[in-house]
Parts: C-alpha cells; sequence; structure tokens
C-alpha cells in the first residue's frame, strides 16, 4: 500500500515482514502544463526537459552524483535510467527514474538526496502533474508518492532524500522548491535538508 505523503513528512523503508528493503526506484514525472491563448494555438503543446539527479552524501560532504550526464555511481549502486527531455504524455508514469541497490550503498553514503531541476531554465509554472514516487523494484510496488502542488517561478525542486537510519533507510518528502539549471547549481539548497 502506497503513502501518500505531504512536505517534511518521513517514512520507513521497512517491508512489511520487518524486513529491509533491498532495491528502490525513485520515479519522477511531470506533464508540460497547457499554452493558453492565441500562441498555444499555434505553437501547440509544450515540451519540458526537467533533469532527475541523486546526490550522494557522507557526513554532509558530496562523495558521488548520478544524472544524466553521469548515469551510474562511481560504485555502481545508484543508475540513471536516461534522460527524458520532454515530459510524460499524463498516464502517470515515471518520465525519469533513479534505481538504488540499497545492500550495495557504501556504508559511508548516509544520505541520497533527489533533485529535478529545469535544465532548459523555463519554471514550475510551466510544468503540471509534477511527482516523485518510491517503487520496491524488487516487487514492483509503489510505497511512497510525493505530488508537488502549485507550481512557481522556481526552476528546480529539492524532491526527497533516503537515509540511514540504525540498521536500515527512511525517506523524507522535502519539496522545497530552488533555483538553477544543473545539480550544481543547487547544492546550496540541499545542504539546510541534511
Amino acid at each position: 500500500m502506497s503513502v501518500n505523503m505531504t512536505k517534511g513528512q518521513q517514512i520507513s523503508l521497512s517491508k512489511a515482514d520487518g524486513s529491509a528493503l533491498s532495491s528502490v526506484r525513485m520515479g519522477l514525472g511531470w506533464q508540460a502544463a497547457p499554452r493558453k491563448g492565441f500562441l498555444a494555438k499555434l505553437t501547440g503543446g509544450g515540451e519540458i526537459d526537467l533533469d532527475a539527479s541523486a546526490v550522494l552524501f557522507a557526513a554532509g560532504q558530496q562523495v558521488d552524483v548520478v544524472y544524466f550526464q553521469h548515469l551510474v555511481s562511481n560504485d555502481g549502486s545508484v543508475r540513471h535510467t536516461g534522460d527524458n527531455l520532454t515530459g510524460g504524455a499524463g498516464a502517470g508514469g515515471d518520465d525519469e527514474a533513479v534505481l538504488v541497490d540499497l545492500s550495495r550503498v557504501p556504508t559511508q553514503v548516509d544520505q541520497i538526496v533527489f533533485t529535478v531541476n529545469s535544465f532548459t531554465g523555463q519554471t514550475f509554472t510551466e510544468v503540471q502533474n509534477a511527482f516523485c514516487r518510491l517503487v520496491d523494484e524488487t516487487t514492483g510496488a509503489e510505497l511512497a508518492r510525493y505530488t508537488l502542488t502549485g507550481g512557481g517561478k522556481h526552476t528546480a525542486q529539492i524532491m526527497a532524500k533516503v537515509q540511514r537510519t540504525g540498521g536500515g533507510w527512511q525517506m523524507k518528502a522535502i519539496g522545497e522548491p530552488a533555483t538553477g539549471r544543473t545539480f550544481q547549481d543547487l547544492l546550496p539548497s540541499i545542504t539546510p535538508h541534511l
């Protein structure tokens, strides 16, 4: 059963039987908001190039990143499935996904922060139906979903993070607006959430 998360909410990433998840997928989806007025009829629907990134941290320091130009973490535990340049057609599926083999994440990595940014500089005013969801990659079951609401003049979002807690992992919905075209631009906005 999936949990619809609210900003700031945390959930444990343990299975119902108490065992730990071994592999998860952070899926991100979005659509271009419909254009209005005379120009919309001439130009048709828009395309939005959002980029998902996973930034790996150890004791507050960035140690690796996975994004469209570096699809696999140096240790192989985190993998980006590829760049989507246009957004979704409204079917609610993942437009970009990052796979995390939790059992292979190096022990010094204690947090993985997931971000989404507009590489082309379009703001979230032009985006609708944006979400991130965490899926048990072994069973395909959706565990949690965080839906972005409200659009806005920002070009990025610090979406969520997974962090080590004791012997397992937790997910926290962040949903913090930010400005930047790349994950590097977002690092100052990520720091307060570590």
